[in-house]
């Protein structure tokens, strides 16, 4: 399976979900640089169509 054709939503999901379980104080940092990435990469994604 190759990196680039999994959707990076479910990733980043997966990942800001372990990260507010271990340190629950990290929710609003967790939250705020996934909806940056998910943001940024959703405009470099339009970009190419």
């Amino acid at each position: 399976m190759y990196m680039s054709h999994m959707p990076p939503g479910p990733l980043a999901a997966l990942i800001a979900g372990i990260l507010i379980l271990i340190v629950p104080r990290l929710l609003n940092y967790v939250v705020a640089i996934y909806l940056i990435l998910i943001g940024i990469l959703g405009l470099v994604h339009g970009a190419w169509w």
